[in-house]
């Protein structure tokens, strides 16, 4: 018999279109190679077998050891909501009282060893929570027992990072972070997050949060109401990253973060093993949203070159979302977009003669265009 499983049947309860599919089956293996599955072997988790379909999504089946396996597979999964079975018949398993659970946004243990077996389902706590869910008094429990850092040692950080990134397209993103540092579990991936709690996030006046991960947290909060976009709330919460690099000497100022943020983010994102776009964001967003927090103060020409350096750093977009959110008030959005209009515009655009513009010492050109973006700006309402 084969059973739709896991995410499968807990995201039809809730009514959300499935992306893959989740199986379980007594079947050969020689079907399955038949049928184009591969097998992927975990090192913390039990054989799969999966298969793409450009039509269907991906599938990924669980073997069951007989034809009636199916009820120790489900008592073996992480949580109560993801331990139910649906025949193709239209038959439910529910062993645990998974869609009690669900129904109720709680989250719930298979048994007293769910994190023991695989460790990783910490961080997909963590993640649930960020998608909702609270967590039920054994998991609590479960999560307040344990020294976790040494049993997730084992485990790649790209795996860490994945359970992040899907936590940060969540709708309460913080909450992935606030529950690592309450139940102290990976720092071995993230210390950058716990050494926040001990910097302070710049001089009261400016900051009456007190210290750096309260004021990120806050940041990316703000960005959250904006934009669902995992990059740009990444961008938010280690924006000033670079404060990190402060030697404790000269608290409660930070001269200098943005360069150093700048220094340490694509190396911060290397480790973290995220894509290249990560650094890149993190790089420029940390070096110019001291800046852009400033924006109404600057001279025309100084906000046309900021403006050209972000897109040229590719956070054209970015940047003024995490800036308002940095410094609520400060951030005019509509002289942003002027700017960036006039930063954008080629010199034909400008209205710049090109024999006119060889006449002009090379040495030159670039302040004669900066000059005319200006003359631009001003003509811009």
């Amino acid at each position: 018999m084969v059973w739709l499983t896991g995410g499968t049947v807990r995201d039809a309860l809730l009514g959300m279109p499935g992306k893959d599919f989740d199986l379980a089956a007594a079947i050969q293996p020689e079907v399955l190679r038949s049928l184009g599955y591969r097998q992927v072997i975990g090192k913390s988790t039990a054989p799969v077998w999966l298969r793409h379909d450009r039509v269907r999504g991906s599938m990924e089946i669980t073997l069951l050891d007989a034809p009636g396996g199916i009820m120790a597979d489900l008592q073996r999964r992480d949580f109560t909501m993801n331990a139910m079975a649906l025949s193709l018949a239209g038959e439910m398993l529910d062993p645990l009282g998974g869609r009690r659970d669900l129904e109720l946004g709680l989250l719930a243990p298979c048994s007293d060893r769910t994190f023991l077996d695989d460790p990783l389902r910490v961080f997909r706590a963590f993640r649930f929570a960020a998608e909702g869910f609270s967590f039920s008094a054994a998991t609590d429990s479960l999560l307040n027992g344990g020294e976790w850092d040494p049993k997730l040692a084992g485990i790649p950080v790209e795996r860490f990072s994945r359970e992040m990134l899907k936590a940060l397209a969540a709708p309460r993103p913080e909450r992935f972070f606030t529950l690592m540092i309450r139940y102290n579990a990976g720092r071995i991936f993230l210390p950058e997050l716990f050494h926040m709690a001990d910097v302070p996030a710049g001089p009261a006046e400016h900051h009456p949060e007190g210290d750096l991960l309260s004021h990120s947290l806050d940041v990316m909060t703000r960005v959250c109401a904006m934009t669902d976009d995992p990059l740009a709330r990444f961008c938010a919460l280690f924006h000033d990253i670079g404060k990190l690099a402060t030697e404790p000497a000269l608290h409660p100022k930070h001269h200098g973060h943005e360069d150093a943020g700048f220094d340490a983010a694509r190396g911060f994102c290397r480790r973290l093993k995220l894509s290249t776009d990560y650094g890149r964001d993190l790089a420029w967003v940390s070096k110019l949203h001291g800046m852009t927090n400033k924006l109404g103060t600057l001279r025309p020409a100084t906000g046309i070159l900021l403006a050209e350096q972000a897109e040229k750093g590719g956070v054209g977009e970015i940047l003024p979302l995490v800036s308002a959110a940095d410094c609520p008030g400060g951030m005019d959005a509509v002289l942003w977009r002027r700017l960036s209009v006039v930063a954008a515009m080629t010199t034909r655009q400008l209205g710049i003669d090109h024999k006119k513009l060889q006449l002009v010492p090379a040495e030159k050109r670039g302040e004669f265009i900066l000059q005319r973006r200006v003359e631009m700006l001003a003509t811009l309402r």
